[in-house]
């Protein structure tokens, strides 16, 4: 008989900047005790980053849905995390120069995550999702 996996925690933000704390806290209470060591700020960043970015560029008017979702869960040697947010831009890394005060979070996430991407969601909207390795730093 094939194992059970784990079911993905979930949860739903209103798309204000706020959020951002609530997100990160919401994920880190959720990584089990014993990977938080290994696993815990880089989630935390990538929390933060891939939050900000939805809030920032993909949340539409309060109105309509101003939500942000996160779902994680561990799956191939990975914990997962995925984003997402009710626009249909498509976000891109970019590379900003020394004095710039923005565009950095999809670069921290290129760089922290083991792999990552962009996908459209089925009605509407787009998800980043990103994994983290638990077989790296001596994990």
């Amino acid at each position: 008989m094939p194992e059970v996996p784990p079911v993905p925690a979930h949860w739903r933000f209103p798309a204000h900047p706020a959020s951002v704390r609530r997100a990160r806290h919401a994920v880190a209470e959720a990584l089990p005790q014993v990977l938080r060591p290994h696993l815990g700020d880089d989630l935390s960043l990538l929390t933060s980053e891939l939050v900000t970015n939805a809030i920032r560029h993909g949340a539409v008017s309060r109105e309509d849905e101003g939500l942000v979702e996160l779902v994680l869960w561990p799956a191939d040697g990975h914990y997962w995390l995925a984003v997402s947010d009710p626009g249909n831009g498509e976000p891109a890394v970019t590379h900003p120069d020394t004095y710039s005060e923005s565009g950095r979070g999809l670069f921290l996430v290129d760089n922290l995550a083991a792999a990552w991407t962009i996908r459209p969601r089925p009605a509407r909207g787009t998800s980043v999702i990103a994994g983290l390795s638990l077989h790296r730093r001596g994990g």
